[in-house]
């Protein structure tokens, strides 16, 4: 009886070279590999005679430095660098080589290094960005499947790059139009704790030495301070456990996920923001995958996930069963108008009666990147007198309260 054989996976580690090259100078890299025989082998075949002990596993003890993460920005220079280099007629392998060498983030420099080996050892490059689904999502390894198929990948690498920075463009924008109210309400309630619990109690001291009554607003802020001071610790894990437990809402149930988005779109200002940028990422994401070759009803598929929004996602959906049934795509985002706007639905139109679906569609996305800036500015002039406002009455108040009865002693005097 034959016994099945079982082929274990070997683990690439980084390795850290130097050698030297063919014209006689030094040179260093780093290589992911299974082990320094195989580093010593691939540096031979591209003419760089190693170095005697001059290859070393990379660290990774207790006390090795943090690894820097990756980011989509990571991701969208990788795409442009490679698309450049290949469309320069540089060989792939060596493109991985340069890019990855060269890149400033050594985690980002070890995915490239990994992808690579994955490459040399016979698969596609669709299929060894498939292996890291964390960095390179659905869509980016359909595109690059979609070129590699077509011969025109240099091409969809362009694309690729392209979509990234647009993607991360957007993203950046409304980041931007988030960030500066949290951050301002963030140090409100600091600033509000501090004066509760070290300010608050010691004009309370001193007041108790009057004698008199305090004024009923004083009163109230003293049994805030006392209320604070004395519960100080149920406050913190009350504030920590709300905050953990919504996050982890958000990450467990999709019913929750759906009320957050259905209450995004109908936020005053919040949901233009998000409805135009739900529009431009879903006009973008279809015009990368429609030049690309996808067909329709595959792409939507990579569509709806990119929309960013579970709202627009259910309608993406809904559009690709349409489209599979024999509707065109006009129609059935006309069935749609509260979602999709009509100058989405007129240009789709023209673009499927010209034969240019794509470049209609990049210009729909053009058109509301711009409405995703405007929409910021709008909503950062809108906030800025609110958040004023909000922290004159909140520190203000506190104020206000402290000095009062010093007023009425003067008055008094």
């Amino acid at each position: 009886m034959a016994k099945a054989k079982t082929k274990s996976k070997v683990k690439n580690e980084i390795y850290a070279w130097e050698g030297t090259n063919k014209k006689g100078q030094t040179t260093r890299g780093e290589m992911a590999a299974a082990s320094p025989d195989v580093v010593k082998a691939e540096l031979r075949k591209q003419g760089i005679v190693p170095k005697k002990g001059k290859i070393k596993k990379k660290s990774g003890g207790l006390f090795a430095p943090r690894q820097q993460p990756i980011t989509t920005k990571d991701i969208a220079i990788f795409s442009r660098q490679l698309a450049t280099m290949m469309k320069a007629g540089v060989p792939m392998v060596q493109a991985f080589d340069i890019v990855g060498q060269g890149h400033s983030n050594p985690s980002m420099s070890k995915l490239i290094m990994q992808v690579k080996v994955d490459i040399e050892a016979g698969g596609t490059l669709a299929s060894a960005l498939s292996q890291h689904p964390a960095y390179f999502d659905e869509l980016f390894v359909s595109l690059v499947d979609a070129g590699e198929q077509s011969g025109a990948l240099e091409t969809l690498l362009e694309k690729v790059a392209t979509y990234k920075e647009k993607s991360e463009a957007l993203k950046n924008k409304i980041k931007k139009a988030m960030t500066y109210p949290i951050a301002v309400l963030v140090v409100a309630v600091v600033v509000s704790a501090i004066l509760l619990i070290f300010v608050v109690p010691t004009f309370a001291e001193m007041f108790a030495g009057f004698g008199a009554e305090l004024p009923a607003f004083t009163l109230f802020v003293v049994g805030m301070s006392d209320l604070l001071v004395d519960n100080i610790w149920i406050f913190i894990a009350v504030i920590g456990g709300t905050i953990y437990g919504l996050k982890q809402a958000k990450l467990r149930s999709k019913a929750y996920r759906e009320f957050l988005d259905r209450l995004a779109l109908k936020l005053p200002a919040v949901g233009l923001l998000t409805t135009n940028a739900a529009i431009a990422r879903f006009s973008r994401t279809l015009a990368t995958m429609f030049a690309a070759g996808v067909p329709l009803v595959e792409a939507m598929v990579s569509v709806a996930g990119a929309a960013g929004n579970s709202v627009y996602k259910k309608a993406i959906l809904q559009v690709r069963d349409d489209i599979a049934s024999g509707t065109t795509l006009q129609v059935s985002l006309s069935q749609n108008k509260e979602l999709f706007p009509n100058m989405l639905i007129q240009m789709v139109g023209i673009g499927e009666e010209s034969g240019a679906l794509d470049e209609m569609l990049d210009k729909v996305a053009d058109y509301y990147e711009e409405a995703v800036d405007d929409a910021v500015d709008n909503l950062t002039a809108m906030l800025e007198p609110l958040i004023m406002a909000f922290l004159a009455v909140v520190i203000g108040g506190l104020v206000i309260a402290m000095y009062l009865p010093i007023f009425k002693m003067g008055e008094v005097v």
